[in-house]
């Protein structure tokens, strides 16, 4: 009987270091690494370079649509890379405006249903560290590795105030940052279909007090400690 591919699944709201950290488990496990978020991104993209309402309920079909169009490139490293028709996307989806449609355009239900399907059927294909905001609980809510982030809001602002101006994107201040943060975070836990929060039996992680190596490790040995990876 061949083994099911090893899918980490780590939830939580932005600016709580999932990337960076998922990232670092992804590679000491030797397995690949999908930001979902990127994938949200990269749709949100779609729809406001056609001058799409990313609340509208004919946009949200039309996206819903267009999620077929989203594919994966498998670096050397691990990394899955998004594809939006076959072309990168990085680093236009970091902008802030994309965040702010991502958020809105994945409140409807049609966009997360098609979503989910191309994220299980990715994760069950490929196995891997995939962050999100719902991998736990709609993605691949069987695994047995789940865990969710958090962090206080102001480090998160921080947090998310370094990474852009790390990619080169300025024009927000860290108050201004917040402000997005929180919005965000009411609209993504307060969805009907598929809101932000942990999955029962996920492992609640504090990422405010500890570096991503150090986060990096404590998932590494709890994965290692229910199956041999």
């Amino acid at each position: 009987m061949s083994r099911r591919p090893i899918v980490v699944a780590i939830d939580g709201p932005a600016g709580v270091g999932k990337s960076t950290v998922a990232r670092l488990v992804a590679a000491r496990l030797g397995l690949p690494y999908l930001d979902t978020g990127a994938m949200y991104r990269a749709l949100a993209l779609w729809a406001l370079e056609r001058g799409f309402d990313p609340a509208a309920a004919e946009t949200a079909r039309r996206a819903a649509e267009a999620a077929a169009q989203l594919g994966l490139r498998l670096g050397a490293d691990g990394h899955a890379e998004i594809l939006l028709a076959g072309e990168p996307v990085e680093p236009r989806i970091r902008a802030a405006e994309v965040a702010v449609a991502t958020s809105r355009l994945a409140v409807h239900p049609q966009v997360r249903a098609a979503m989910v399907r191309l994220q299980r059927a990715l994760a069950l294909a490929h196995g891997g560290v995939i962050e999100g905001r719902d991998i736990g609980t709609k993605v691949v809510p069987e695994t047995p590795h789940k865990f969710f982030f958090d962090a206080d809001p102001a480090v998160r602002a921080e947090r998310r105030w370094a990474e852009l101006r790390a990619a080169g994107v300025e024009g927000l201040s860290r108050e201004q940052l917040a402000e997005q943060l929180a919005e965000r975070d009411a609209r993504d836990r307060g969805r009907p279909d598929s809101p932000l929060a942990a999955a029962a039996d996920a492992l609640h992680v504090d990422t405010g007090g500890a570096t991503p190596e150090e986060l990096a490790e404590r998932i590494v040995a709890a994965v290692r400690a229910r199956a041999p990876v």
